[in-house]
């Protein structure tokens, strides 16, 4: 019995007899919903009657992987404005800000309160580039390349003095 339930089967003896039942195991946790019925904790059972399931891991790192893309292409387009549109000034600013936050938008310092891609501190001064500051991209990405430009010249010099001193 215990060669059936290590392969994933499951053998049950009925009574005296010497008949073997065997069955398929659940792969996934089942619940019981009010109504008696059972469902795997995978898939919620919506008002209209249809499942919905879970999304998978790889759905979900695709999702984050276009929303990064999706930051970086409006990054891009804002350099160029400033006049930073080399390739090398990108370099410096995508190195920069994948080691602040991942180019999350929702990245967010507990203890020191830095907040967005450019992990502005505190968050709120970020406001001055657009009231949306907490959630919204395009804000986050404006006041940061600001941010460099008055502090630091460049991407490339924010870079260097991250390099350096541990912060830009």
């Amino acid at each position: 019995m215990s060669t059936f339930i290590r392969t994933g089967l499951r053998a049950a003896a009925l009574g005296a007899a010497t008949t073997l039942v065997v069955a398929p195991m659940t792969t996934a946790p089942v619940e019981a919903t009010p109504d008696g019925t059972a469902r795997s904790a995978a898939t919620a059972r919506l008002g209209n009657g249809l499942e919905r399931r879970e999304p998978k891991l790889t759905e979900i790192r695709d999702r984050e992987l276009k929303r990064v893309a999706r930051n970086k292409r409006i990054a891009r387009a804002m350099m160029a404005k400033l006049q930073w549109g080399s390739a090398q000034q990108f370099r410096c600013l995508e190195r920069l800000w994948a080691h602040e936050s991942g180019w999350d938008e929702g990245a967010h310092n507990g203890a020191t309160g830095a907040h967005g891609i450019p992990q502005a501190m505190p968050g709120p001064k970020m406001s001055s580039a657009g009231p949306n500051w907490r959630s919204d991209p395009r804000t986050q990405i404006r006041w940061g390349l600001r941010y460099i430009k008055y502090r630091h010249g460049t991407p490339c010099g924010a870079w260097g003095h991250f390099r350096a001193a541990g912060w830009y």
